[in-house]
């Protein structure tokens, strides 16, 4: 494994606000807005209260200072694991935060700027989980509109298959800030290329199922809003579709942004487990803004 996906573990100083469940996985999905030091430790402060945030995949993350003193702050805020890869060159990067020390980096399957692609090995419960964060680039300056972002795009597309195949028979959970929107958005929005579209459908063509469409199948949702006010549903869940019924919730909350600690809705899992380690994956099923 390169230094840049090193994985962080140091000693917090403070006591967890929550303990980790062992029965489900409570996985948070929240856009870091490339924070300041300061707002990035308030950032820390707030996720580290929530409940559900046992795993934290933070994108937009910036590979300056407001990124080293997020890192800094989960872990006095009791995250026993941060994995957060640092790029070569200056740009933004993915963050998983985990409050279990029994979490491990692996090798992130996408090889073209991997520090946007964490992933990650997860035990709770006594089961594993397998988990990829992700922040797809936005379309980029006029001279160069779009070409960091289709290769990303491709990059991770091609790396999807082996994804699952690196974490066979255990769930596996993708999350990250995609700045793609699925086919039928509402509402609709032109500026979008049927390359784009077809990226938010490569998921589903790997064996990748979109956690909220599984829970609200007919919900009108966003996660971002743009200066006009017309909203666009950018950040996006996927579990594997073999343990699709095994999701109990899956939704996005207003009250970060609106507490101004970002601009995007936050988004939460929740992903049932098997009652006793090593029992089959039998079905289990059961606020958007």
């Amino acid at each position: 494994m390169s230094p840049a996906s090193e994985q962080l573990s140091l000693l917090s100083t403070d006591e967890p606000a929550h303990r980790p469940a062992t029965d489900a996985v409570r996985l948070l999905l929240f856009n870091a807005q490339h924070a300041s030091p300061d707002r990035s430790r308030r950032q820390a402060a707030w996720v580290a209260g929530q409940e559900g945030a046992d795993i934290t995949v933070f994108t937009e993350v910036s590979s300056t200072q407001g990124g080293d003193a997020l890192v800094a702050a989960l872990t006095e805020r009791g995250y026993a694991t941060v994995i957060a890869p640092q790029p070569s060159a200056r740009d933004y990067r993915t963050v998983i935060a985990c409050r279990t020390a029994d979490a491990q980096p692996v090798q992130s399957p996408v090889t073209v700027t991997p520090h946007r692609a964490p992933a990650a090995r997860v035990a709770v419960g006594g089961h594993d989980l397998g988990a990829l964060g992700l922040y797809v680039p936005s379309r980029g300056p006029k001279e160069q509109r779009n070409v960091a972002k289709r290769a990303f795009q491709e990059a991770v597309t091609e790396s999807l298959p082996r994804l699952l195949a690196a974490f066979p028979d255990m769930p596996v959970v993708v999350a990250g800030d995609l700045n793609v929107i699925e086919r039928g958005h509402q509402p609709p929005h032109k500026v979008f290329g049927e390359w784009e579209y077809a990226f938010y459908d490569s998921f589903q063509a790997a064996g990748l199922t979109d956690a909220f469409r599984h829970i609200h199948p007919d919900q009108v949702a966003h996660s971002w809003f743009g200066r006009s006010g017309n909203g666009f549903r950018f950040d996006h869940i996927f579990v594997s579709a073999s343990h699709a019924e095994r999701v109990l919730a899956c939704d996005y909350h207003l009250e970060a942004c609106e507490a101004g600690l970002t601009d995007h809705a936050v988004m939460t899992l929740l992903l049932g487990l098997p009652s006793t380690p090593g029992e089959p994956s039998s079905a289990r099923s059961t606020r958007a803004c």
